[in-house]
């Protein structure tokens, strides 16, 4: 520290912005901060990173505490670091968002912090610059989500095409022509279709689908391969 003891102190944080989907619309997790500033106001899940880990390592410390969730898909989305975005302390937030089926995880989120999924496009104020935060992911979200079905993540082992249209929707806040989206899953091989119909939702009973994961694996993996033409070799 010899080195460094004329430089100021500066915490670092990571936040997680945590997107789930209920089969009708696209929701977020927020908690009730019980501790001073902005004791019992929403906030988004988040913590300092300790002297022995990454911020990678904090945020899966972070996610599993709040939800119980290991190996979720989760990325880094943006870096916060306006000096004043915090009262008492400068403080410099990682952000990441991460994909998660609200319908099989609700009964294991923690009471301990009040979680609660909000409407994406309806959810209480929040404490600091969490709602740039938020803004930040989705706006990641939407670039994914062209480039490669991300979005799969979000919905359960069987799902159908009214519901991922709900889903895309909601994403990028938007109504989509369902005949035309409909014909263009369709012939992406992505989904395969199967005997049974969700007759709870629909009058007529829509057709269940599911994931065909040899072609979500190829897909991803082309993604990956054209990651590296983004950025600059130095």
């Amino acid at each position: 520290m010899e080195y460094y003891r004329e430089d100021s102190a500066i915490l670092l944080a990571v936040d997680c912005i945590i997107f789930g989907f209920n089969g009708e619309s696209l929701q977020v997790l927020l908690i009730k901060r019980d501790f001073e500033p902005e004791r019992n106001k929403w906030s988004l899940m988040g913590g300092f990173v300790q002297p022995d880990e990454s911020p990678e390592l904090a945020a899966s410390r972070v996610l599993k505490k709040l939800t119980g969730l290991e190996n979720v898909y989760m990325e880094q989305c943006s870096v916060f670091g306006d000096p004043k975005r915090e009262p008492n302390s400068r403080v410099v937030s990682i952000c990441y968002f991460a994909l998660i089926d609200t319908q099989k995880y609700t009964h294991i989120l923690s009471e301990e912090y009040e979680a609660n999924w909000f409407p994406l496009q309806n959810y209480p104020t929040l404490i600091f610059d969490h709602d740039q935060m938020i803004a930040s992911a989705q706006h990641r979200l939407r670039i994914k989500a062209a480039l490669y079905p991300i979005l799969f993540e979000l919905l359960p082992e069987k799902f159908t095409i009214p519901q991922i249209a709900a889903l895309y929707e909601g994403v990028y806040n938007i109504e989509f022509d369902k005949r035309n989206f409909s014909r263009k899953l369709l012939s992406s091989d992505l989904i395969i279709k199967l005997e049974e119909k969700d007759k709870e939702n629909s009058k007529k009973g829509a057709f269940y689908f599911k994931l065909n994961t040899a072609i979500y694996k190829e897909k991803i993996m082309s993604f990956l391969r054209y990651l590296p033409s983004w950025f600059p070799e130095n």
